[in-house]
């Protein structure tokens, strides 16, 4: 391998001729060799487009000749589709606020300008121009975050319609009802499914409005949000080219040094997420424990069989795609923690635990996407009721008694129950409690799902 030397602050380094990063990447590579995970492809699709903002306006200030503004804008077009992300190659956990990132970009844009421009075009002179790490940063998460959140929402909109398919599906099928696992009353299977369905819409109406939250950024403010070594003209236009290129209604910030300073927004929408998780992972038990067994469990439902679950248990196959769902429940929970703990960290006029933030926030989004993605096609749309065992359950379980409340009261009900039969059903005809069509009636999906009583019993 051959190598171009190039010359710091810090002194001299050898870079491989062909790579497109240069010292500084060198350096923020070596420094921060820590979780072995890369930057978020949408993170550099952002960044890309910062950039590539900020390269327009300049353009128009007619800073630049025109070919010059023509390689770099190109460069930045180039890196915003995807092509140039091998080259993007920090760590995403990094000291320095995310100077390390800002620079990997800059020296790859450069560098590859350079090559259509054929002189030469400096990373920090001309790429970074009138820009800080301190407001791209940000500017390109928040960006990238309302990219990955807008895909979250189409996400959750599959998931609760799966849901509320199979609430349909399951609409006649009168089950037992448990409160602290104990049976307590009749519901329907689809009427359970429907409170999934509810749960997973509040979702999706939390993460569509996080948009808001997030579109306000502190690009022009540079360093600590005054402005310093920018122009008016670039302050404010180069908001309304960002704009247009992500197609994201985005707005500069009236104060740029609050905007600078402070992350809590990110924290909001982390809670926001967790809530998400939480559903998840209550859903996800749900799910469990309805298919536990087959032979000694609830065998409400069977999920569909995805892997073999035992490398010693024969014919074993556990609910795997919900114990997914559950963990990256945890995962994003504790993300959340992370996240507060950044932005809780933060001094003065800046937060150097941005890039901790991003990794962590980025992450549960990217988690979110995959696992509501795999919790719909692997597992809820091709979910099966048990209806023989629901139907056994309906007749043997003391929750069927308590439908019959209205009919029988309290006292009569409880004599039954102390005689404990097995076929509850059958002991009710059997001795004169109730007609078989009158039990019909009043464990039927429309008595059992009712608002109240039709009449009051004398």
């Amino acid at each position: 391998m051959s190598y171009r030397q190039e010359t710091d602050f810090l002194g001299k380094a050898e870079i491989p001729r062909g790579a497109y990063w240069g010292i500084h990447t060198y350096r923020a590579k070596n420094n921060f060799n820590i979780s072995g995970y890369a930057i978020h492809p949408e993170f550099i699709k952002a960044f890309a487009l910062v950039k590539l903002a900020c390269a327009q306006t300049i353009n128009d200030l007619g800073i630049w000749n025109a070919e010059k503004a023509g390689s770099i804008i190109k460069a930045c077009e180039e890196l915003s589709e995807g092509k140039f992300n091998g080259e993007i190659i920090v760590d995403p956990i990094q000291g320095g606020a995310g100077t390390s990132l800002n620079m990997n970009v800059n020296e790859v844009v450069a560098n590859r300008a350079t090559e259509l421009y054929g002189e030469k075009i400096d990373p920090i002179e001309d790429v970074n121009l009138y820009q800080s790490t301190n407001d791209i940063y940000p500017t390109a998460l928040k960006t990238a975050s309302i990219f990955l959140l807008r895909e979250l929402e189409k996400e959750l909109t599959a998931l609760q319609e799966s849901f509320q398919e199979k609430e349909k599906e399951f609409a006649d099928i009168v089950k037992v009802g448990r409160t602290q696992l104990m049976d307590a009353v009749l519901v329907t299977l689809g009427r359970e499914f429907s409170a999934y369905a509810e749960a997973i819409s509040r979702d999706r109406w939390r993460i569509y409005k996080c948009e808001e939250r997030l579109r306000v950024v502190n690009i022009g403010g540079t360093a600590v949000g005054t402005g310093l070594s920018a122009p008016r003209k670039f302050i404010f236009n180069v908001i309304e080219k960002l704009r247009k290129l992500t197609g994201i209604g985005l707005a500069r910030a009236e104060n740029l040094v609050e905007n600078t300073q402070n992350l809590d927004v990110f924290s909001e929408v982390s809670g926001i997420l967790k809530a998400h998780a939480v559903n998840l992972i209550k859903i996800s038990n749900d799910l469990r424990l309805m298919s536990s067994g087959p032979a000694a469990g609830l065998s409400e439902i069977t999920l569909p069989a995805v892997q073999v679950g035992s490398s010693i248990m024969p014919g074993k196959v556990n609910p795997v795609i919900p114990e997914l769902a559950a963990q990256v429940g945890i995962k994003v929970i504790g993300n959340d923690v992370v996240i507060d703990q950044c932005v809780a960290g933060g001094q003065l006029e800046l937060n150097h635990n941005l890039p901790m933030l991003a990794f962590s926030f980025l992450e549960s989004l990217e988690l979110l996407i995959n696992t509501n993605k795999t919790l719909r096609e692997n597992c809820i749309n091709g979910i099966k009721a048990n209806k023989k065992n629901i139907k056994k359950m309906v007749e043997s379980s003391h929750a069927t008694l308590t439908a019959l409340l209205p009919e029988l009261g309290y006292n009569k009900i409880t004599e039954i129950t102390k005689a404990n039969p097995e076929n509850i059903k059958e002991y009710l005809i059997q001795n004169n409690f109730l007609t078989q069509e009158r039990f019909n009636e009043l464990t039927s999906p429309e008595a059992v799902l009712a608002l109240g009583q039709g009449k009051l019993r004398d």
